[in-house]
Parts: C-alpha cells; structure tokens; sequence
C-alpha cells in the first residue's frame, strides 16, 4: 500500500521559467521531508515543463500534472484533485519558504489538534532581492472569520491547511481572477474553527510587475465580491459556525463598505507607486476619519506604495520625485471626500514621518511638507526652506553617526542660531565640548563635568557594575526538551534546598502510602533533592526527568543511594515503565499545554501503577483556576484543576489530600477490580516555612480583583499615578509623621496595588510614553521614594519585591551613608542608603534617580551650583548602580524656570517638581506631578487616590 505523505504542496506554474527552480529548490531544503509537490503546468509555452521534468526525475517526491486553466485558482483546483496528503500547502512559482516551515507549521499544528489551518508571518522580495520588513496578522489567531470578512491578512504560502475540508469547500473559486485565495480562507474561516500562528517571517513573496496584484481595477472588482460574500450568508458553506452563518458583525470591526475603503486605498497607493492612477477618491468615503485612524491610514498607504513602486519602505523617501505628486494630490482628495481637509493634512504628516523614520537621509529628501536632512551638530548652517515646506525632519550627526533625531514645524529660513538654540536642548553638552568656547556656557557647563567626573573618579567607592536581576525563562520553546535543558544550564533553578521547598518534600513523604512500597516511579525528579529522600522509603525507584543535565545532577547527589536508577524520559511522549507500586510527580503539570494533555497523560499513568498503587502529586493553587483564594499568577492552571483532571480519570480514586494556602499534595489510588472508592481524606496544614522573595512575588494573597494580563488586554489609559513616598518605619520623630509610613501600612498599600492588577514602571518607560504620545497598557503605577533613606532598603523594598513591584529613589549624593541632616531641627535624622546598599537593589530591580548632591531647595542654589549639583549627582549613580541615570526630583518639591532647561543640558530627560496630580500624556516630562502618600492616612484615602485616577481614563 503507497505511503500518503503528510504534506502536499500545490505549485501551480505558467510560464515560469525564471523562478520555478527557487520554488522548486526551497521544497528540497524542508527540515521535514514527509511530503509530495504537485506541480501544475498550466498551459506553459516556455521551459517551464522542462524545468518540472528535470525536478520528477531527481526526486520521487514530484509529480507534475497539465492544466490549460490559464488561472492560478483552476491549477490549484487540479492539483487539489490529486492530493493525498493531511495537510495541504499553495506554492506559487515565483515565492519561496524557510527551510523550517513545514516542521514549524506542523509543530503548531501537533500543540492544536482541533486546529484546521497554521499560518505564519510573511515578507515581500522585492525585483532587486530586497527584502520588507515581516509582517504577520496576530488577529487572524483569535478571530479569523472577521478578519477574512474584511481583509485578505495572509499570503497565499504562507498556511498549512486542511485538505478535506478545503475539498469540502469546494477549493478555490475559478470565477475570480484575482483574491481567490482571500475568498477560500473566508470560507474556511466561516467553519468557526481554530487556526495556529506561527509567529516567524517563513513565507517570502516576489512582487513583480507584472503580477496581478498591480491590477487594481481587477483586484478591487474582486474584492467586492469577497466582502459581499463576508458580510452575509455563503450557501458555499454547507456547516457555518452559528456566529458566522449570516456573516461578519459590523461591531467587530467596521462595515463592508470600510472593509472596501480600505483596500481601494491600499491599491490607490499601489496606483500612485507604479505611476497610474485607476482608483476614485469617491471609493475612499467609508475610512475612518477621526484622529486615531491617521497613522492606520498611512501605514496602508506606505504598504500599497511599496508594492507598487517595487521598493522597500527604506527607499521610498528617496523615490518621492517618482510619485510623491499623485500620492499627495490622492490625499488632498481624500481630505475633500471627507469633507475635512485638516484630517488629509493629518495622514500626509503621519506618511512623510513613516518614509523618512526608515531613511538614511543620505542626500536631502523633499517630501510634500516635511524636508528630511542631516546636520553637522558641531556646525550648523542656515537652511533654506523649499515650497510647500512646513516642517523639519533631521539627524543631529557627529562623528558621522546620528546623535539625536529632531522634528520640529518651521515658518521660514532656519538659521544657524536656530540650530545651535535646538542642538543644545537634545545633545548632551559633553558630546559637544569639544568645539564649545571656555568662557560659554557650555564650555563652563562641559568644565563643571569633567570636574565631577573626576570626583567621581577618585571616589573611595569602588565601581563594581552591579549583578543583573536573575530573569525566570519564558514558557516555551523550540521543543521542551532544550527548553528543560534551558532552565538546568543553571544548576538549582527554584532553590530546591530553601525551607519552602523541603517543607513542601517533608508533605510528599507525610503522605505516602502505609505499608511496604516495592517499586516506585519519580517523574520530572530535576536535579534529585526529593529522589534523595525517597529512595530510603522504597525497595527500587527509577527517577527520570526530560533533561539530561537534570539527571546527571541527580544522580551525583544520590551516589550514595543503591536501590536508585535513572533515565531520561518525557512522560508526555515515552512509554512509562508499567507494573509501579508508587508514582510521583510534583510541579511539573503547569508546563503542559493544557488540560487535554494532563488527561492522556493521566491515563498513561493509570497504565503504569499496579492495581492499588498509588500516584503522588504536589501543586500549587493558581488563579486561573480561582480568582478568589489565594493563588500565585502564572498563566496557567494549577493545582485545583489539576487536582480535578486527576480525580476525573477513570481508574483514579482520591485517596488523601494535605492542603496549604499555597499548595496541596494529592495521593490517589489505582482501583484493584473490586475496590470500592471511599471519601478522601483531606487535612488542612499551615506553612511554617518562610516564602522566600523568589516564591513571594508571584503570589496574591487573599486573591485578585484584577489580573495583570487581563487589564493589560483590555485597558488602555491617558494618565497614570506616581506615588511619592519618603520613610517606611514604625517610630520616628513626630514632626515628620507625614513622611512616615509604618511597615504594615505600607504592605496593605502594596499589597491593594498588587490584588488589583497594578504593574510598576520606571521613569524611563513613563518619560518614553509622553515623547511618543503612546497610550498606557493596563494598570502603571511609578513608584517613588525621595532622599534614600536605609528604611527603604530594610523594610519597603522587601514589600515590594513580595508584592512583584518595582520603584525609583532619588538619592541625595553627598550623604550617601551618612544621615538625613535637613531634618535635624525634628528630632534625630534619619540614616540614609550607603552605596553598597544601593548597588545590591540596583542588581535586584530597583530603580535610582537624583535628589541632587546635597538636598539644597533649588532656588537657594546660584545656577553653577545647580548644575554642578546635578552633574554630580548624575554621574555618582551611574557608578553605582552600572545604569544610565535620566531622572531627578527637586528636593523639597521647590523648582525654578532655571530647573528645566539646565536638567536637560546635564543629561536628564525627566524630573518631578511641585505639582501635585496624575501624569498625562500632555504633561511636561521635566516637570512632571506626583501624587504624595502620606502616612497620617488610611488605606481607603490611598485607595480614592488610586482609583480617581483609574476613573479618569
């Protein structure tokens, strides 16, 4: 009986002599070689049979067919007709694919087996072999019917599809000339099944000129059709998913007559690009037209002049002379269609931002407002304004190498003063010493610095850099084995020997079964910490995980054990040894992919116990599972669903259970023939074990009001709190009981924050948000301590950590290690923060800024004294902590109009001064608010502040 491959791959072929070979040759390369080529000469008059003839004869996995269809849809149809394969894959003459894209698409597909399609991101080759970037629609994963119903999102090759059900579907619609493809994914689509994205560029696509998709009059026709067949019923589809039986939903994404706007611009641009122009404004009507939607537009339209004009974005500035015209007259008519001409304006400035954010600016680049050019930041020159101009794009270079990119509106001629005027607010004054006069202010700023540079230098302190933050590995890779492998290249990577964890151990033993135990099976044992305790309570155990290093460790720590032996197994795929008295697997179900695997595996674990023997599991409580309880926040389920999936296995039975708030440890029974179940024995036990800071900060205790992950997919605001604190500590002098939080108060604080979805960011991701306008995601809070004080270190920071929170100390410089002497008319001062102190939290995640050097109210400082104070304070972090640092708060929250603009010239990018309030997209990033947290407050005042600023969305 012939073998059927598990891929088939129509190519359909036409006159393809001068690229049918890369396609061909692509196939050959496969890491996966378990498919068949189906090569479809469709009515060839060159040396494209030729070409087909010469691959059938090397490899037997080429079959070629003849067609006279003289359409790409008509071919695929005849080589459907033949296919075999459970896969079926479309590959034009001229594309091409990643040597791992069928064992990658296939991978995907294994992890969702009700899945009906794989997909995968994609790029454009252009003529001269360049390439665009990738791009991939992560929108098709999650709801491929309304995406299809508005959009072709994927490249033909760029999917792995079902074949019986695309020969159900009937294929590939002969009527089309063109966007056959996009009709027969809507369909597939309208199935209402799942669909896997593999999120690499695998597939590449030539564009040519001749290719039909530079037809627009024909692509828009047919596009038409699609999107009529999208937003109402399609009597092609015989089993429509119920959502879909009558179409798209407008509310899910816009009519059909948006969904047709949109492409008639995408081909209006391709129009302008290849210098025709086919396509009415009046088409154009239906897109959107508020403020949001300028960058949307724009990006289509760069899209559609690509293709058209047969470049890559990064040249397409340099193109404009070729079609800038047309495409800026589309958009003045697009701005009239609107009936809002300000709104056009808004798309051309959003466009010529795009084309020249990609440029070299080699030569000077005249756009249609916008002048893209390089300046020589140490001289300058007058630059005169070309028509129509009206604004500036430029590189600030020195050195030959871009040192600040500027974009700024320009009435007239920009003069050299001008530049000099902009420079100095960008460029920081030592990369610009070296022309600056002495007696300038920038030469005596540039002296100011070497002079703390070279206290900085002769400082006592040593500069160790501090040691990075240990980060968690992410949860998948290629494959699990080098993923486990991943994790063991460090040895002990969750602390195997900590309280917790042995406490946990001491459980598993606690609940073994009564009795002699002859053979016993230990899964996932990892580097043997538990196998050595178990191995003295069994006649003969055989520990085994999925990495190898794992193993090796384990058997050296258990040398010493000879009833042990290992091996490396992967209980997801191998055959488990059969005939077992005891199994045991503990924190390792959260890795699988989901509960359908946990329940195969669990009848594979049934298999393997004798009748009566038991199967022992440790897991810890998720929210997932359980918003309300106690629970720690991973992206999975955990122990109560795993307790369940268990207990619902046919041959399980629950024997006896001890329950922590974190964790529970399970021992079920395999049924003898004759056995009766009986009611578990459930115990519920305190943890006596301290929560290290590693386990800690993963938890939320008392359960969530809100998810991290889900807030951040479902919130998007304008403004966000930071929180200005100062002492953390149970006693301190009266006078400052404002400034001063008790430990326990603190922790409610925190811990509210945690509960209710809130994540940390530091000032250089608030200050990036406000220069690119980019909305906040989810729940941000800054948080900030201002002078340093060593209370910081002993009792916030734990809390902060614990609660998986971060935050920012401005530190006052010049009394580092010393005490807080401004407070000294209070009662005795406070001590502060020594640089060892601050070098280790800086390693453990947190954040510094200046206080500046000596805690001196700005507007007492002459202005050489400022800004010395700032350089100073600036550079001695940087050697503490090994990091840039950009950010300040005026001591005293007292600033002056010298404050901003001297900040800047010594390096800072964003500061807190007097004001009081939530920080806002439009603020002032050097002179931001902060919201102050008093500690003559209650938990419900801090929690009106927090929330009045969620409320303000």
């Amino acid at each position: 009986m012939a073998h059927n491959p598990l891929v088939s791959i129509v190519v359909p072929a036409h006159n393809a002599e001068a690229t049918l070979a890369r396609a061909l040759d692509c196939l050959l390369d496969q890491e996966m070689v378990d498919w068949e080529a189906i090569v479809v000469d469709d009515a060839s008059t060159d040396r494209t049979s030729a070409i087909i003839a010469g691959y059938v004869e090397r490899d037997a996995r080429f079959r070629t067919l003849s067609s006279c269809a003289y359409s790409a849809a008509g071919a695929r149809n005849s080589g459907i007709s033949t296919a075999r394969g459970r896969w079926l894959m479309f590959l034009d003459a001229d594309d091409w694919v990643d040597a791992g894209f069928l064992a990658k698409m296939l991978a995907a597909l294994k992890t969702a087996p009700d899945a009906v399609a794989a997909y995968c991101g994609s790029r454009r080759a252009m003529p001269d072999g360049e390439l665009t970037p990738p791009s991939i629609s992560t929108e098709v994963a999650t709801q491929p019917f309304e995406t299809f119903a508005r959009r072709c999102a994927i490249a033909t090759h760029a999917l792995l599809v079902d074949r019986e059900t695309i020969v159900g579907l009937g294929g590939f619609d002969v009527s089309l000339r063109t966007c056959e493809g996009w009709d027969l994914w809507q369909r597939l689509a309208r199935l209402g099944k799942n669909w896997v994205m593999v999120d690499e560029p695998l597939a590449f696509y030539r564009i040519s000129p001749n290719a039909l998709s530079r037809n627009s009059t024909q692509m828009l026709a047919d596009a038409e059709i699609v999107i009529a067949r999208g937003f109402s019923p399609d009597p092609r589809v015989k089993h429509p998913a119920s959502a879909h039986a009558d179409g798209a939903i407008e509310a899910n994404g816009g009519t059909a007559s948006e969904a047709l706007a949109w492409f008639a611009l995408w081909n209006a641009a391709s129009d302008c690009g290849s210098g025709s122009r086919s396509i009415d404004p009046h088409s154009l009507r239906a897109l959107p037209a508020g403020r949001k939607w300028a960058r949307e537009i724009a990006k289509v339209v760069v899209d559609g002049l690509m293709v058209g004009s047969l470049s890559v974005p990064a040249k397409l500035a340099a193109s404009w002379d070729r079609f800038g015209g047309s495409l800026t007259e589309l958009i003045l008519e697009l701005g009239k269609v609107w009936d809002n001409p300000a709104t056009g304006r808004r798309v051309q400035y959003q466009l010529e931002q795009m084309l020249l954010d990609v440029d070299d600016l080699a030569a000077p680049r005249r756009l249609a407002r916008t002048l893209g050019i390089r300046v020589d930041a140490r001289n300058p020159t007058t630059v005169e304004l070309p028509q129509g101009i009206d604004q500036i794009y430029a590189y600030l270079m020195m050195d030959g190498q871009i040192e600040a990119v500027v974009q700024f509106g320009v009435l007239g001629t920009v003069t050299r003063d001008y530049w000099i005027e902009l420079i100095l607010n960008v460029v920081p004054p030592e990369r610009l010493e070296s022309r600056s006069d002495p007696d300038s202010h920038f030469g005596k700023l540039a002296q100011l610095a070497e002079e703390s540079r070279e206290l900085v230098r002769s400082s006592a302190e040593p500069a160790e850099p501090p040691t990075p933050p240990r980060r968690a590995r992410a949860m998948h890779d290629k494959d699990r084995t080098s993923f486990w492998n991943g994790y063991f290249a460090t040895e002990d990577p969750w602390n195997y020997g900590s309280s917790y964890e042995q406490e946990k151990y001491e459980r598993q033993l606690e609940i073994l079964p009564a009795g002699p135990i002859g053979r016993a099976l230990e899964l996932a044992c990892a580097e043997g910490h538990f196998t050595w305790q178990l191995a003295p309570r069994v006649g003969h155990l055989t520990a085994t995980d999925i990495s190898a290093i794992a193993v090796e460790r384990a058997r050296a720590r258990c040398s010493d054990q000879p009833n042990v032996e290992f091996g490396v197994l992967d209980f997801s795929a191998d055959t488990l040894p059969g005939e077992m008295d005891l199994i045991v697997c503990s924190e390792v179900f959260y890795y699988l992919d989901d509960l359908a695997e946990l329940r195969r595996i669990a009848k594979k674990f049934v298999e393997a116990l004798a009748p009566g023997g038991s199967f022992i599991s440790a897991h810890a409580f998720v929210l997932r599972d359980n918003v309300e309880r106690t629970g720690f926040d991973w992206n999975t389920f955990g122990a109560q669903a795993i307790s369940q999936t268990l207990a619902a296995t046919e041959g399980l039975v629950l024997e006896q259970s001890i329950q922590t708030e974190l964790y529970r440890v399970d021992r079920f029974r395999r049924l003898s023939p004759d056995d009766v179940a009986t009611e578990p024995m459930i115990e519920h036990m305190p943890i006596r074990a301290p929560v290290g800071i590693g386990v800690a900060r993963n938890i939320v205790w008392g359960g969530a009001r809100a998810l991290r992950r889900d807030v951040a997919r479902s919130e998007r605001r304008q403004r966000i709190p930071v929180l200005m604190y100062h002492s953390v500590a149970d006693d301190g002098p009266a006078a400052l009981a404002r400034f001063r939080l008790t430990p326990a108060a603190f922790a409610s604080q925190m811990a509210w924050l945690r509960a209710n979805g809130f994540h940390t960011i530091g000032s250089e991701q608030l200050e990036g948000s406000i220069a690119n306008r980019h909305p906040f995601v989810g729940r941000p809070v800054l948080i900030t301590f201002d002078d340093g004080f060593q209370n910081f270190a002993d009792h916030a920071w734990p809390i902060l950590r614990a609660n998986d929170l971060t935050a920012e100390v401005f530190l006052v410089t010049d009394l580092v290690g010393e005490s807080a002497q401004w407070d000294a008319d209070s009662g005795p001062p406070t001590r502060l923060m020594d640089a060892g102190t601050v070098r280790r939290l800086a390693a453990e995640g947190a954040f510094f800024g200046s206080h500046l050097a000596t805690h001196s109210a700005i507007d007492g400082l002459s202005s050489s004294d400022l800004a010395a104070e700032l350089l100073r304070s600036r550079m001695f972090i940087e050697r503490w902590t090994g990091r840039p640092t950009t950010s300040f708060a005026a001591p005293f929250s007292v600033t002056d109009r010298r404050l901003g603009r001297l900040a800047k010239e010594c390096g800072y990018r964003i500061g807190f001064g007097r004001k009081h309030g939530p920080v806002d997209l439009d603020c002032d990033p050097i002179d931001l608010p902060r919201i102050e947290i008093r500690g003559d407050r209650s938990l419900d005042d801090f929690v009106a502040k927090v929330e009045a600023v969620l409320e303000l969305r």
